[in-house]
C-alpha cells in the first residue's frame, strides 16, 4: 500500500496497520514499518496518531465500524442483540491479530459508541431500566469479546500448536484412566467433536434466554 502524495489520512494508516498485522503479526505494527509500507517518513504518522496506543484503538474501532455495515435493528429486540454479537465476533475473527490487541480495550470512538447505543436501545425495548440495561450490556459485550479474543488467540497460534491442542481431546484425554476420571472417559468422544462456532452459538443462546427471562412481562409483545 502506497500513500499518494499529500493524501496520508487516519483511514489509510489504519488500513495499512490491518495489512501489517495480517502479514507480520503484532511485530509488524510499528510506525517505522508502517512508514515504509506507505512510502512516507514515519514521523508523518504522528500528525494523525500521537502514539502506538492511539493507533491500536483506531484499528480496533475500525473493526467495530465494519461490523455495523448494513446493520438495521430487528423488530425483535433480542434478535437485534444476537445480530450485533454475531457481527462483532465476525469482524474480530476476520483480523485475529488486531482482535488480540483490541478486545480488552475501550476505544471511545464512533464504532464502539454506536454498538453500545444499539445494545442499550434494544435492552430498553425489552423493558429494562437504565441501571439494569447497563449491567446486562456489560455481560453481553464481555461475553462476546471473551469468545472473540479466545478464538482469535487460537487462530494466530502456529499451525503445529493448533493441531496439538485440537488433537489433545482425541489423544491425551481419551487415554486417561477411566477409573480415575470416569466422567472425562464418558465424555471424551463428544469433547473431541466440539467446535468453536457451535460452542459460541450455545453460549449466545443461553445468555439471551436468560436475558429474556429477566425482561419485563410485556416485553414479549414488543418482539
Amino acid at each position: 500500500m502506497r500513500a499518494p502524495r499529500n493524501s496520508l489520512s487516519p483511514e489509510l494508516i489504519v488500513a495499512a496497520s490491518l495489512d501489517a498485522l495480517e502479514r507480520d503479526g503484532v511485530k509488524g505494527l510499528s510506525f517505522r514499518k508502517l512508514g515504509a509500507a506507505l512510502s512516507v517518513d514515519p514521523t508523518a504518522l504522528y500528525r494523525h496518531f500521537r502514539n502506538k496506543d492511539e493507533l491500536i484503538l483506531a484499528v480496533t474501532d475500525s473493526l467495530m465500524v465494519s461490523a455495523l455495515e448494513g446493520f438495521e435493528p430487528d423488530v425483535d429486540w433480542l434478535e437485534t442483540i444476537r445480530d450485533l454479537m454475531h457481527r462483532g465476533r465476525r469482524a474480530y475473527l476476520s483480523h485475529p491479530h488486531a482482535a488480540v490487541l483490541g478486545v480488552t480495550r475501550v476505544t471511545r470512538r464512533p464504532g464502539e459508541i454506536r454498538i453500545v447505543e444499539e445494545i442499550l436501545a434494544a435492552l430498553s425495548r425489552g423493558g429494562f431500566d437504565p441501571e439494569e440495561a447497563a449491567r446486562l450490556y456489560r455481560v453481553i459485550d464481555d461475553l462476546n469479546l471473551a469468545f472473540a479474543g479466545l478464538d482469535a488467540a487460537f487462530r494466530i497460534l502456529p499451525s503445529e500448536e493448533q493441531a496439538k491442542d485440537t488433537a489433545a481431546w482425541s489423544n491425551e484425554y481419551a487415554a486417561l484412566d477411566a477409573e480415575r476420571f470416569p466422567f472425562i472417559a464418558k465424555a471424551a468422544p463428544m469433547l473431541a467433536t466440539i467446535e468453536e462456532d457451535p460452542t459460541y452459538e450455545l453460549a449466545v443462546d443461553l445468555l439471551l434466554e436468560s436475558v429474556a427471562r429477566r425482561a419485563a412481562p410485556d416485553a414479549e409483545a414488543k418482539r
